[in-house]
Order: structure tokens, then sequence, then C-alpha cells
């Protein structure tokens, strides 16, 4: 089964994709083009906003407007206005991490991570921002957090810390959002890419972007690959299930660090694909606060 593409958007690096049942829009984030991107199903509509900051990762919320995980901030943030209310610098200390994946838990809460984009280090954190907007430290440790997700019932996580080269699960606490019994969930050292960003189906699997890995993959309850998505680029990002039957995965790809002669032999990267591998997902819940 190969994506195909929907929209030509050609993103420096296509990134945090979600799907909003409120406006019935697929939303992403173009990192590196310091821009939000909407597509709208059935009409082909799409628009691009562009920004001053780069946008790692974000949420709708449920009184409307976003929770954005800039490179060195977590905001509430109105598209339209453009109002900001920031609520936590990102690693302030640490100048060599930024933000990098995020996303709900089944109780409207973010869980964001970080990188560090300077040297690899493992020196950034996994965070949970709250209703109340209060930010706590969940996961430490972390190189390049990835693959963000929860399962259908909302009490596991699945995380990657990309050089590590594999998806890991916790479980979690829906009550208290905090994490235990860290185990590995699949491994990455048989594929072609490497873990980026995740979602899950209703059947509680796994869907991963590979990076560098011309793929998507599903990886059942078991941790065991059973399903692979062909994407016609090279960098696969980040993937989400929506449409108004949310049976349509949408798939982010990217262009960046890619040179000329790379570009030109894929003028499509950087472009958004979808298939409708048959598994339907599950609806994200908004941020609550």
């Amino acid at each position: 089964m190969i994506a195909e593409l929907v929209v030509d958007c050609k993103n420096h690096h296509g990134e945090g994709i979600v799907w909003n049942s409120a406006d019935q829009r697929i939303w992403w984030t173009d990192i590196e083009g310091r821009s939000i991107w909407s597509f709208k199903p059935g009409t082909g509509e799409h628009a691009q906003y562009d920004l001053d900051d780069r946008v790692c990762c974000f949420a709708p919320r449920r009184s409307g407007g976003l929770i954005v995980g800039f490179a060195d901030r977590i905001s509430l943030f109105d598209l339209d206005s453009r109002q900001e209310q920031i609520i936590e610098r990102f690693e302030p200390d640490n100048p060599a991490t930024r933000v990098n994946d995020g996303c709900t838990d089944r109780q409207g809460r973010l869980v964001v991570g970080g990188m560090n984009e300077a040297n690899g280090a493992a020196d950034s954190s996994v965070y949970r921002v709250d209703a109340d907007l209060s930010v706590n430290e969940i996961i430490s440790g972390v190189s390049c957090a990835n693959s963000t997700c929860f399962s259908p019932d909302g009490k596991t996580l699945f995380f990657a810390d990309t050089p590590d080269n594999e998806i890991v699960a916790y479980d979690y606490n829906d009550q208290s959002g905090t994490v235990s019994n860290r185990r590995v969930h699949c491994s990455f050292t048989s594929e072609p890419g490497l873990p980026d960003g995740s979602c899950v189906d209703a059947e509680g699997c796994v869907w991963n972007a590979e990076w560098e890995g011309r793929r998507v993959v599903r990886i059942n309850r078991e941790g065991v690959i059973d399903q692979i998505i062909e994407v016609p680029v090279w960098k696969p990002t980040c993937c989400a299930f929506g449409g108004p039957e949310l049976d349509t995965l949408y798939i982010t790809t990217s262009r960046f660090l890619s040179d000329e002669q790379a570009i030109a032999n894929e003028p499509l990267s950087g472009g958004l694909f979808a298939v409708k591998p048959g598994p339907r997902g599950v609806l994200d819940a908004p941020f609550g606060g």
C-alpha cells in the first residue's frame, strides 16, 4: 500500500500533525518553515499561517485556540489574533534544547518532550502540562523526544527517544499523569529508518513514521510490525488519523538537511500524504486548559 500526495506544500520540516474534530481539518506544523498548515478533506482547501517562531508541536484547546510548543516555550495561542499567553519557558537553563514532540493524553493534558539540537546529548525531558497550566517533568534524560501517543484507554504511553532506535511503553496513570514500568515495545534495529512521530488506532496499535525510512509502519499490541505503508519520499516525520470517519492516515514529510540533488530527485518531499489503511483512528482529546 502506497500513500498518495494530497498537498504539495514543500515543507522544510513538516511535523506534529493532528486532526481537529471541531473544524474538521487536519493541522500540522512546518517547524523550520515557521508556519502552521491546515487541510480540509473533501474540498482540498488548504491554508498556511506564517509565524515569527518555530512551532514544534501543538494541540487544539477545548475552549478554542491552541496550546503550542514553540521551540523555546509553551504557550496558549490564538492563530487568528496572534494573542499569546506564555505558560512556561522551555528548559531556559539549557540553550541547546528545544521542544520537539507532544500529544494530549485522554484527559486533555499535554505531554511534550524536547531534544538537544546542538549535540544530541540526553539532557532534555518530557513534561506534562495540566489544565490548570501547571508543568511537571515525567521523563528525564532524553535526547530527542518522539512518538508520543496514548493507547485508546489512556493507560499506556508510547514514546521514542529516537537515537535509541526503539519505541518504548510506559504504564500511564490517567489520574495523576505519571509514568512507570518502562519496557521496550518495538525495536527498530532491523528497520530502514528511525522512529519519528506516531499515533494510535482504535485497535490499540501504534503507527510510526520512520525518519529516512520511506515508510510508516503499524506495530501491533504484541510489539510486532504487521503493516507497512510505503511513502514515496525519503523522510516521513509524523502521522495522524483524520477525516470524518477517522479512516484516513495523514503523513507529514520533510526536506530538512536534504541537499539540492536529493530534493531534485524527490520534488514531492515535504508534502502531505494520505492513505486509507483499513483501521480507524482514535480522536485525541483537546487540551483542557
